[in-house]
């Protein structure tokens, strides 16, 4: 993990500096690697850089920029860590856990196959994210199906391949659920996606356990109101208000209550357990611990009222990676011993046995692993400032992708950081914002970074830690195609997934 400063730490020139691509305080030294990057990437005396004993220069040279480089060495390694962490902490509190990835994050046939072979399942989150998962030969068992808004289709599809759980996410779907297996005959397993009011992560978009927002149902009385609509005739219920564990349903209770009770009564749905997912980016476990105590409390609640004690809780993923350097990204090992003696100690106060957990890092593993590379066309020096403050330059580096290809400094602000990786240089740095060639004011790539003074038309530029929602939220905005992912290993390149043609696009306009 990255030293020095503190996650948030300013990202002016002190922190991001980049002097002549190869040395000053923040950049990465000559022959090492170090956080944001991935533990592949070298930078040589020449400062030209490689991935896992690729150079960049071939690359380009091979596959073209802008490109996704995906370093597989590192995934698989970040995907032990948080298996073999997990693990070996929630065993040595008495129980077992399932690493789950987070497809959303990036999600290929072989990034499927990469999280299988070392041992995780896969979570998805839409019919597509299903299909790659069944394409890479991951086993139905194996895979979780989220959504706030699941098609009939999308759930049948699940029901025909066997897929482990299914997450619900409203009163609406539980019964929708239902009544699709009882038309296909099968029972379905089911976990209810819960909001514990855990404010966590970073942008407001990506804290996702607040109250005010599209995802899971409450677990507070006070949200509860709204949640009591009347149940729909044919629930099978021996009387309006019982429960399949016989206990009345409580005019107060939270939708997460009611939702939990409402699945006891459905025959045609096994309830598995509680799902959790307080946000994204985050960097103090102590979220965690607060959440997985709300959800333990809930499945506590829900045993003394039916006598159904569900076996499975899920905490979600969200665990925080080093965009900048200087951050220090959350540690594997820290959260999960963290994690499993908290939950433990509430655990024996509830006087109840543990369950069986799962978690699911997606960012966490792929977004170190890779990187985008580009190659920089108009460099142009504007003046801001004036009037109430000081006048100041700074470089304008536009480069051959942009928010089409990393969509999250334009949506969240997010902040990355970028140097030139392709040579040397004894330059000054200078102050830039690395922009994309889109047309649109808010087309930027890093808002902030030192770069050398004498960057110019045809230097191959990188940004490190793009591996996760990159490729995931990109687009064709101004009918840019999308870059390739190309995998790196052992000195050797293969693209997972092409570059886009003009064909493609206009193979799918039928006008």
């Amino acid at each position: 993990m990255s030293g020095g400063a503190p996650a948030g730490a300013s990202e002016g020139p002190g922190t991001t500096a980049v002097v002549g691509g190869q040395s000053g305080p923040a950049a990465l030294p000559v022959g090492s690697a170090g956080a944001p990057w991935s533990s592949g990437v070298r930078r040589g005396d020449d400062g030209a850089v490689e991935v896992a004993g690729v150079g960049v220069a071939d690359v380009a040279a091979d596959h073209g920029t802008p490109s996704y480089i995906l370093d597989e060495a590192d995934f698989r390694a970040r995907a032990r860590a948080y298996r073999t962490a997990f693990e070996a902490a929630f065993a040595a509190v008495g129980t077992g856990v399932d690493v789950y990835y987070a497809g959303k994050a990036l999600l290929t046939v072989a990034v499927a196959r990469w999280a299988r072979e070392e041992g995780l399942r896969v979570d998805t989150a839409s019919g597509g994210e299903l299909a790659v998962a069944l394409r890479a030969g991951v086993p139905g068992e194996a895979i979780g199906l989220h959504g706030n808004n699941k098609s009939d289709a999308e759930i049948v599809r699940a029901f025909e391949h066997g897929v482990g759980r299914i997450i619900v996410d409203s009163l609406a779907e539980i019964d929708r659920v239902a009544e699709l297996a009882v038309q296909h005959g099968v029972v379905a397993p089911v976990m209810v996606r819960v909001t514990t009011g855990v404010h966590a992560g970073g942008h407001e978009y990506i804290s996702t356990a607040h109250e005010d927002q599209k995802f899971g149902l409450s677990v507070s009385p006070a949200s509860g109101a709204s949640g009591q609509a009347s149940r729909p005739s044919g629930t099978g219920t021996a009387a309006s208000g019982e429960t399949a564990g016989g206990a009345a349903s409580s005019a107060v209770d939270s939708p997460a209550m009611a939702a939990l009770l409402r699945i006891l009564e459905r025959p045609s749905l096994r309830l598995l357990g509680i799902h959790s997912h307080i946000g994204s980016q985050i960097l103090d476990p102590d979220g965690f611990e607060a959440a997985a105590r709300a959800v333990l409390e809930l499945r506590a609640e829900l045993a003394a009222r039916t006598g159904v004690l569900v076996g499975e809780v899920d905490l979600g993923g969200g665990y925080g990676i080093a965009y900048l350097p200087g951050e220090v990204a959350l540690d594997p090992e820290r959260v999960a011993k963290d994690v499993a003696s908290s939950v433990a100690d509430v655990a024996a106060r509830l006087d109840t046995p543990l369950p069986r957990f799962s978690i699911e890092p997606g960012r966490a593993i792929v977004g170190p692993a890779g990187m985008t590379l580009y190659t920089v066309g108009t460099v142009k020096p504007v003046t801001v400032g004036g009037g109430d403050g000081e006048p100041f330059t700074r470089l304008y580096v536009s480069v051959d992708g942009g928010m089409s290809d990393n969509i999250r400094p334009a949506l969240y602000g997010a902040d990355y950081h970028a140097e030139i990786v392709g040579r040397s240089s004894d330059a000054e740095p200078v102050l830039a914002r690395v922009v994309g060639k889109h047309c649109e004011s808010g087309d930027i790539v890093v808002h902030r970074v030192m770069l050398p003074g004498d960057v110019r038309a045809g230097d191959l530029l990188a940004v490190a830690a793009t591996g996760a929602y990159g490729r995931s939220m990109a687009s064709n905005y101004n009918m840019l195609l999308r870059p390739p992912v190309v995998a790196v290993r052992d000195g050797a390149s293969r693209v997972l997934i092409r570059r886009e043609t003009e064909d493609d696009l206009l193979g799918l306009d039928q006008g």
